[in-house]
């Protein structure tokens, strides 16, 4: 399942980040996520979600949604 279908407010466990894009695998590396990271969505929106990882919230459209795997 990816972070698009996830339940808000359930934690789930990162499993893959499936991107063929480096510059999208460094971007989700700097915010911290990556494979075996804990990870909560917030909320979900028209374009994207609010996810929390480790202490911060970040907003993430749904292409990034949709390459997290959960």
């Amino acid at each position: 399942m990816t972070l698009k279908e996830a339940v808000e407010g359930k934690e789930y466990i990162i499993r893959q980040i499936q991107t063929e894009d480096e510059e999208m695998d460094a971007f989700l590396f700097s915010l911290g996520c990556y494979t075996g990271e804990a990870i909560t969505v917030v909320s979900h929106l028209k374009g994207g979600c609010v996810v929390s990882i480790k202490d911060g919230r970040y907003n993430i459209d749904n292409q990034l949604a949709s390459a997290i795997v959960v």
